[in-house]
């Protein structure tokens, strides 16, 4: 959610800004604004809407400068407008901010007191003014006044600020939202995300939570520099990073959209996750990264599975493989959920964190909970040092390379690939699979890639169902056993992107509920290929049809019952069935891509939906 761009250089600062904010559109945002520092003061052009409209705005008013911030914003405190858009304004300070200040409305009564005047409804403004009221009690300097102002703050924030009296210098920090530094050539950023920066740099510093940053630009005598401390002013040292991702990993590459192209990167990503991690002579999986030993591991009494969102449908399927393969008890557990309880954990416990970006707010909180109180954490994440793995005792990378689209599909399949990496590793390791078992499972996981490119083949086809769902009000998804976690996917695709209510459900339930609201109007997506649920999965589709529902069937080649008894099917490979939901799910990708295209949705940028949630 929300996206912040800095930069400190010699070249001019707002184009460079507005290119990284267009990559970090991903991450939901309603309005847009840069502040930049022309050498005598501080400007500010703000837009409520998307960054065409900043784009349109600074077209009719350009701000020259070669330092500056950038944000987008995703509204939480205070409307969609441009008076509640970042930059923030207060005196010499300007200032963004992604995150939530919890102490917000007893800050800004004892503002007020002092005199402040606010022109938002943000509590963004409270810090803007708590760094302007530290510089003019006698801060030395933004980098003291920032550290005075964080100190009487409480809650989740990463923040670039600006003072008119420092033309050469940002200040930014981070405390639970993500915030990462760009060494470059003769220039420092800023931003929250690596795509952002990517096309100027690729050596970058990750901060962490407690980190306040100055940066400079360059000046006729010195170079760009950067020093880290902590908010009380300790010095800290953090290590650079070389990023192998390129720019254009983040462009649509001549596909329509990002989401498309990224289901269609699945098989590469899969490939990518899988490379050097398995070792099919033994049977195994070399599990240096996963960070648990084999006495550890031997003594494992019970998983938890955190996440939330796409991820936690993952974390469903994740369960499925652990106890079958490892026989392991495991519990697969929301984020948002844990983190507000007292969740007993044991030092016996492993806690799996599930996360697409790695800085998910529920589901940190719920890791530090669990960690906090004994147990380890293994994190599964696509974001090199973002918080969860930092946190976690070990860290499964998913590998997948930048995902743009808000609605996840290759690092879904990335993340079932890595939990079912995971549980031949804890299944080996606890004697639960012998190396011929492992090296099958394995086998089959390797083919997968291939199996996709397989399916990818007729896409043309599941445009051609779309069309048939583009009018629809409602879909009722279906599966049972490894397609449960399925159909409730493929039923948040289509509700995520096209906005018609869709709802997945495990098969065995439509008699308790569901069944009553079948007719003739209600398509029924059926997830039911060749596995150990198959005839039951098929006794429910007689029941649809039984009531006109109208039948769309994911289904295993071959399969004459169930062609006789559907409106549509995607024939499915016969594949291994550990490994059918990671291609069960990707004609559901496409089948809610293209209703969401017919339909002229924003596909990579659904309404309400942020890439990255860091706010509860």
């Amino acid at each position: 959610m929300c996206g912040i761009v800095g930069y400190a250089g010699r070249q001019s600062a707002a184009p460079i800004i507005v290119d990284g904010l267009r990559r970090l559109e991903y991450r939901g945002y309603d309005s847009a604004g840069v502040a930049i520092h022309d050498g005598r003061g501080i400007e500010t052009v703000r837009a409520l809407g998307k960054l065409r409209a900043l784009g349109d705005a600074l077209a009719k008013r350009p701000l020259e400068g070669a330092l500056g911030i950038g944000h987008t914003r995703w509204a939480t405190h205070g409307r969609p407008s441009e008076e509640n858009a970042h930059p923030h304004v207060a005196g010499k300070v300007a200032l963004v901010h992604n995150g939530i200040i919890e102490n917000h409305a007893a800050l800004r009564r004892e503002l007020a007191a002092d005199g402040a005047r606010f022109g938002s409804e943000t509590d963004t403004e409270i810090l803007a003014h708590l760094v302007d009221r530290a510089l003019s009690r006698g801060a030395v300097n933004l980098f003291d006044a920032v550290r005075v102002a964080l100190s009487e703050v409480t809650g989740a924030y990463a923040i670039a600020v600006l003072s008119v009296d420092e033309p050469n210098t940002i200040v930014a920090a981070r405390h639970g939202s993500p915030l990462v530094l760009g060494y470059g050539e003769n220039e420092m950023l800023c931003g929250s995300d690596i795509s952002a920066l990517l096309s100027h740099t690729r050596d970058m510093v990750f901060l962490e939570d407690g980190d306040v940053v100055e940066l400079r630009g360059p000046t006729s005598s010195e170079g760009p520099s950067a020093r880290i401390t902590t908010i009380a002013g300790a010095a800290v040292e953090r290590p650079r990073k070389r990023i192998d991702w390129s720019p254009t990993m983040a462009e649509r590459g001549g596909f329509k959209h990002f989401m498309l192209k990224e289901i269609h990167e699945q098989p590469d990503a899969i490939a990518a996750t899988l490379r050097g991690r398995i070792d099919l002579e033994n049977g195994d999986v070399h599990g240096s990264e996963i960070g648990l030993s084999p006495e550890v591991v031997r003594g494992i009494r019970r998983v938890y599975i955190v996440a939330c969102g796409t991820s936690f449908h993952a974390s469903l399927l994740g369960r499925y493989w652990i106890e079958s393969l490892a026989g392991v008890q495991t519990v697969v557990e929301l984020g948002s959920e844990l983190a507000n309880r007292k969740a007993v954990f044991c030092d016996d416990d492993l806690v799996i964190a599930v996360s697409q970006s790695g800085e998910t707010f529920d589901t940190l909180a719920a890791a530090k909970a669990a960690k906090s109180r004994g147990a380890r954490v293994l994190a599964i994440a696509n974001v090199l040092d973002s918080a969860i793995p930092r946190l976690a005792h070990g860290e499964l990378y998913t590998r997948a390379g930048p995902e743009i689209g808000v609605a996840s599909t290759k690092c879904f399949t990335a993340q079932l690939t890595a939990l079912l990496l995971v549980a031949v590793y804890l299944g080996r390791q606890r004697g639960a699979l012998d190396a011929t078992q492992g090296a099958s499972l394995l086998e089959g996981l390797c083919a997968v890639p291939g199996f996709i490119n397989e399916l990818l083949g007729d896409a043309d086809y599941v445009r051609s169902i779309a069309t048939s769902l583009v009018d629809a009000t409602d879909v009722l998804f279906l599966g049972r056993g490894l397609n449960y976690p399925i159909a409730l996917e493929g039923a948040l695709k289509l509700k995520e992107i096209s906005y018609a209510h869709a709802e997945g459900y495990a098969a065995g339930e439509m008699k308790h509920g569901p069944i009553a609201l079948i007719d003739s109007s209600l398509p029924v997506v059926v997830v039911a290929p060749r596995d150990a649920s198959y005839d039951k999965a098929l006794g429910n589709v007689q029941e649809v049809r039984a009531r006109e529902g109208r039948v769309i069937a994911l289904a295993t080649k071959g399969d004459e019952a169930m062609h006789d008894l559907a409106e549509h099917i995607v024939w499915l490979p016969d594949a291994p069935e550990h490994v059918l939901p990671l291609l069960t799910v990707v004609p559901l990708q496409l089948l809610a891509y293209y209703v969401a295209s017919r339909k002229g949705h924003d596909v990579d940028q659904p309404r309400n939906l942020a890439k990255t949630v860091t706010v509860e």
